[in-house]
This record gives structure tokens, sequence and C-alpha cells, in this order.
């Protein structure tokens, strides 16, 4: 028996042992040592071809459109995202109606159908019209003028957008204690400035991080276009192996400039998420804003 203050023995303590730990690490490192040695000896890749197509004119200008097509959806799919969800929050039966209507339409029908819907509105509207029901018209447009494959895919892809955005942005607002918006309209604000400067920016913490997915998302949903013929970098590449019929290493020329753009997306993703959630510890509450706008300091009683 030891006495109280008597130190006690050291024990040589046997580590718990991982065996099917190394089995897996085995066995990715048999299956990555195989993909090495296929992509390295398999000349069908022709990996010359792909060297020779990677920066070649045509493929550089159907990656210029994806980007100004990705940038302008998603710019579309944000701003009419925030007007849904400020309408499906509202008090008002009417606007609160008319934006559930709007997202079960444009969620509940598959993208590549309003795709052709937009290109194809010629056939339901030959023309397009802007003037008093049932009296004059003041500006009368052919829809075929109108809608070119680019309308059509900017139309599709930013109205789809806004739909998932709205729901984005709603739970972002919700997330938001209720309190504050109750202490702003205290303080005399309006609806509106207690959105665009206590709610909002809160918000920003909730809504960031699954807007940086939906761009990601955007900009490979973009190849959907092809199907109406929009010249943007997987229809850059199609028109070039139908006329040379090297599928395979103009497939992998596409799949290497969206890996590209999906990496540095994710950088700036990563960025910008950090900034928002600056000076916030992971899982406490935001900082309250209606102490700055009131002008008290967090230590006031």
């Amino acid at each position: 028996m030891t006495s109280p203050g008597a130190r006690p023995e050291p024990r040589d303590a046997v580590p718990v042992r991982h065996p099917l730990r190394w089995v897996a690490v085995t066995v990715l490192a048999v299956l990555a040592s195989m993909l090495v040695n296929t992509l390295l000896t398999n000349e069908n890749f022709r990996w010359g071809t792909v060297g020779e197509y990677l920066f070649s004119e045509p493929v550089l200008n159907g990656l210029r459109n994806t980007l100004v097509l990705t940038a302008l959806s998603m710019a579309i799919g944000i701003a009419g995202g925030i007007g849904l969800a400020v309408m499906r929050l509202s008090p008002n039966p009417v606007l609160s109606s008319v934006a559930a209507v709007y997202l079960w339409v444009f969620r509940g029908t598959p993208l590549i159908a309003q795709l052709l819907f937009w290109y194809f509105l010629s056939a339901l509207y030959p023309r397009l019209s802007l003037g008093i029901p049932f009296g004059p018209e003041f500006v009368v447009v052919d829809t075929n003028t109108l809608i070119s494959p680019f309308a059509a895919a900017l139309l599709g892809l930013g109205l789809n957008e806004a739909a998932y955005m709205a729901e984005i942005v709603r739970s972002g607002i919700q997330s938001v204690d209720g309190g504050q918006s109750e202490a702003a309209g205290a303080l005399g604000m309006t609806r509106a400035q207690t959105l665009r400067r206590v709610v909002l920016p809160q918000a920003m913490r909730v809504i960031v991080p699954p807007t940086g997915n939906e761009t990601i998302g955007m900009l490979k949903t973009t190849s959907l276009v092809v199907v109406i013929g929009y010249l943007e970098l997987l229809t850059s590449v199609q028109r070039i192996y139908s006329a040379n019929f090297e599928v395979i290493p103009l497939l992998i020329v596409a799949a290497a400039w969206y890996l590209v753009l999906t990496s540095l997306l994710t950088v700036g993703q990563r960025a910008v998420e950090r900034r928002f959630g600056r000076g916030v510890a992971a899982g406490a509450p935001g900082p309250s804003l209606l102490r700055k706008l009131a002008g008290t300091s967090g230590g006031a009683s």
C-alpha cells in the first residue's frame, strides 16, 4: 500500500492499434498507383492533343463566355433571390403567395426544360409587345430577334437560380433573432432600413457559404446550355471533337478548365467566408448591430 504523498509508478501504456487504417491506406495507395500508371501508359488519352487544344482560341473563347454567363446568371439569381425571400416573408398574403408559386414552378421543373422553353419562346409568342392591355402597343419586337441563345441561357439560368437563392436568403434572414427587428422598429427604423442595416449584415454569415456553393455549381451548370447552342466551354469543345473525332482529349481539356475554375472559386469562397465570419467564434451568436446604431457601447448598462 502506497502512502498518499507517494508518486504513482509509471505505466507502460500500449497504443491502440488500428490495422484497418493501414489496410485502407494500402488499398488507396494501390488504386492511386494504378491510376497514375494508366494515365501515363494509355496512349488513348492523347496528352499531346490535350496540350494542343488547352489554350486554343476556340476553347478560350468558350471559357470567356462561360465566365460571363456564370457571373451574370448569379447576379440575376442573387438579386432575384433577395427580392423573392423578402416577398416570401412578407405579411402580405399576395406577395407571399406569388413568391411561393414562383419557387414551386422553377424548383419543380428541370432546368434543361426551362432553357428549352426560353429558347423556343417564339413558338408561343411570335412577337413581344409593350403597351396598354387591350389598347395600343408602343413597342413591338420579333421574339426570335430578342431571344438569342445567350438571352435564353441567361434567362433560364438566372431565373432558376433566383428560386434557390430565395431559400438561402430566407434561411439567413430567419437565422437572425426576431427581437433585433423589433428593437430596430423601436428605434424608428422602417422595415427596409431594418432589413438593410440590421438583418442582412448578420444573415450574411449564413448566406455566404451556400451562395459560394451555388456559384461553383452555376459554373458547371452552364454546360447545360449546349442544348440551345450557346458557345460556352463545353459547346466549343464539342464542336472541335465533332470535326476531328478526338472526343476524349477534348473532354479532358474541358474538365481541366472546369477544375481550375472551381478551385479558384473555392479559394475565393473561403476568403469571403473568413471575411464575413471575422470576429465571431464558431457557434457563438453574432455581435448586435443595434448597439452600434443606437450609439451605445457593449459595456454600457
